[in-house]
């Protein structure tokens, strides 16, 4: 056999050596390879062969042989009839061939599929806490937001996760890649919503919540159900709560108390001043005893220290950390006249009255309880609206240094030492012992003091709490309130599921009510001054209005400018914010997960007093059956008149006087038996009326 070549990659065939024209090429369809078609020893007999024409390289090459019919055994079998059976579910399918290739017999299978269906069935589901776990989580580290800030675009992140990514140039959100305002980027504030849903749920799924009492379960508990209240005077003139006087004081301490206020000194509610309650003003804040003075921002005295103090930012010079502060004294302004709201400094502040008090409480390591206020806007930790309490802090260190405008001011180091968590924080604990934080304005201070004993308010590493480790102070001052009140009757099981129902329902409201509609939020929007609306409330608050303002004045068209839409809450800007609305998913999936929960109770409470009526209507239908039949065969012995209707209707009166008369001259009790009788009853008449007051006076408190 004759061999023939192709044509190299110059073009030339490699039989005679030639370079071919295109007319005398011929390109394989297989390999695509040119040929010298005069050189080949089969050309193509015609014209439309070449179209389809193949080298003799590839014509040449030997087929492949079939390969052979795969075997049909039992396993292949099993797995055809799996697969073609429509009634199985894809999971079903991969679990009966997982168990057709492990070796087990059908019967086995089902038993399996029994027992798993029953372990489904008794497994409880997920709770509230489960669920919030799964649907919020910050973007960037993946966990549940600790302290959550949410940005305009309706994404949550822990405050230092969103803080690291600014400091680093990102000013994109790191989920949707949408701008971030610089000014939200400056100043973030944490979603109090967000926290309080975290916090809620996490007390109700844990089921050793209810071990420690019922502190835990009433954080954010306002005080709505007082039973009095600041009020004004007919004498006053000016309208709000300027000339309003200070109400029933509910707690039973001195105004000189230090430390907490625990559920001995609370004898309304049984529980004590709990870290997160929050009040409309410093009036109702009073009344609580978490800061008597309703007016100053410091409660002491200079010769024994101070009790709590107040974060409203009154001084430029403050610095709000959360876990700690920096906080500046009172005096070294010119409040005199009508110059009561002055914030410029005028002159020096001195350790004296106030500041002399924070430096005594310094000194001696007292607790001091601290309360902050709306007011604070250059805060992330500052409440949304009126004041709210925060818990203990201990003053580690004081200083004098020259403040921003010049004038020299006492600063304080405060450091968060409380046994319940903070109320921006999603933890289950309070504060443990913490390294004191870097202050670099030490360097430049004039006069410095710091403690050099040990603290009185100390963490007892045994008991793993803080607590006195010395006596606290005695008071020097009377108890305003001290009345008694009367405990609580033994509630059942049925009343104390309706209560957490209630109180449950309640906090819904608190925590998650729009500002605009005070109903629970549909559809939650966050502005980025942290308040919380929904998104139909918000839109229809600015409906009709454009955010540009078109001028024009003598025949000339002006430049349009900026229409300025404050927040419904705050007087920030927020017209940027209200061009793109963003549903804040997080929030809602966290209010959707809360309203399921309670959905469950009410079902479980429902279906508990169905199952009581129907015992009820039972018993009820055998005692009518049993009297009937007592009506039909009296016993033995027994006076039938006692089993007659007593209706009388049709029958003679002169028959019923004779009866009557005739019953009475049968009779033969004597006369200090009815009175034995009379007096019987009229004990029985009594001993009901007072177990109705009872209950009702009962009923009208709130369980502890």
């Amino acid at each position: 056999m004759s061999m023939e070549l192709p044509c190299d990659s110059e073009g030339v065939c490699m039989q005679c050596k030639a370079v071919p024209g295109e007319e005398e090429r011929l390109l394989c369809i297989t390999c695509n390879t040119p040929w010298h078609l005069p050189c080949l020893s089969t050309p193509p007999s015609t014209l439309a062969a070449t179209t389809h024409w193949s080298c003799p390289d590839c014509s040449n090459l030997d087929p492949h042989p079939p390969l052979p019919a795969p075997q049909r055994n039992d396993l292949v079998a099993g797995m055809l009839t799996i697969e073609n059976d429509d009634s199985l579910t894809q999971t079903q399918k991969a679990r009966k061939r997982q168990q057709l290739i492990a070796g087990k017999a059908p019967a086995q299978d089902d038993e399996d599929e029994e027992e798993e269906t029953e372990e489904n069935q008794s497994k409880p589901p997920p709770s509230v806490w489960e669920m919030l776990s799964r649907t919020i989580q910050c973007s960037i580290c993946l966990n549940l937001p600790e302290r959550p800030v949410t940005t305009p675009c309706g994404h949550s992140f822990c405050l230092k996760c969103f803080e690291r990514w600014v400091r680093q140039g990102k000013m994109n959100c790191a989920q949707c890649r949408q701008a971030i305002p610089a000014k939200f980027a400056s100043q973030p504030r944490i979603n109090s919503a967000l926290v309080f849903a975290i916090r809620m749920a996490r007390t109700n799924s844990n089921p050793n919540a209810s071990a420690g009492g019922d502190r835990t379960l009433n954080h954010y508990r306002h005080n709505q159900d007082r039973p009095d209240e600041p009020f004004t005077t007919e004498r006053a003139q000016r309208a709000g709560r300027a000339n309003a006087a200070s109400g029933k004081i509910f707690v039973t301490v001195p105004t000189d108390h230090f430390g907490p206020i625990t559920a001995e000194h609370d004898p309304v509610r049984n529980q004590g001043l709990l870290v997160g309650e929050s009040w409309r003003d410093r009036l109702e804040c009073r009344q609580w005893g978490a800061h008597f003075v309703p007016v100053g921002g410091i409660a002491g005295q200079s010769d024994r220290g101070a009790q709590s103090v107040v974060l409203s930012g009154g001084y430029v010079d403050d610095e709000d950390h959360g876990e700690w502060f920096l906080y500046t004294g009172s005096g070294g302004k010119d409040l005199s006249g009508n110059k009561r709201t002055n914030k410029s400094h005028s002159f020096d502040q001195q350790f004296e009255k106030y500041n002399l008090a924070l430096q005594l409480s310094c000194l001696k390591g007292y607790p001091v309880r601290v309360v902050r206020s709306h007011k604070e806007k250059r805060s992330s930790y500052a409440p949304e609206t009126g004041v709210r309490y925060d818990g203990i802090y201990r003053i580690e260190k004081c200083w004098q240094i020259a403040g921003v405008q010049g004038f020299k001011v006492c600063r304080y180091l405060f450091v968060r030492c409380d046994n319940e968590p903070a109320p921006w924080t999603s933890d289950e604990r309070g504060d443990r012992p913490r390294p004191l934080p870097v202050v670099r304005e030490l360097k430049k201070a004039t006069v410095t003091f710091e403690r050099t004993e040990s603290p009185s308010w100390d963490f007892d590493e045994e008991d793993s709490h803080w607590k006195w480790m010395k006596s606290p102070p005695p008071s020097k001052r009377k108890v305003q309130s001290a009345e008694p009140v009367e405990g609580v009757r033994a509630w059942s099981n049925s009343e104390k599921r309706k209560f957490e129902l209630k109180k449950i329902q309640e906090k819904l409201h608190m925590g998650f009510s729009c500002m605009i509609c005070k109903e629970v939020m549909v559809s939650p929007v966050t502005t980025p001054c942290a308040h919380n609306f929904c998104k139909s409330c918000l839109e229809g608050k600015f409906a009709g209005q454009s955010f540009v303002k078109e001028r024009g004045g003598g025949g000339r068209t002006l430049r349009s400018q900026k229409n300025v839409m404050h927040c419904p809450s705050c007087p920030i800007d927020i017209s940027d914010y209200l061009q793109n609305i963003q549903v804040d998913i997080d929030l809602k999936g966290a209010i959707e997960s809360l309203k399921a929960n309670v959905e469950e109770i009410e079902k479980s409470l429902e279906s508990d007093e169905d199952a009581a009526a129907d015992e009820l209507h039972d018993d009820t239908g055998s005692e009518n059956q049993n009297s009937a039949e007592e009506l039909n065969n009296p016993p033995e012995g027994s006076d039938v008149g006692e089993f007659k209707d007593t209706n009388n209707e049709g029958q003679d009166p002169e028959l019923t006087c004779n009866e009557k008369r005739k019953k009475g001259d049968d009779e033969t009790q004597s006369s200090d038996d009815n009175m034995d009788k009379k007096d019987k009853k009229n004990k029985m008449t009594e001993q009901a009326v007072d177990d109705k007051n009872v209950s009702s006076s009962s009923s009208s408190l709130n369980l502890p």
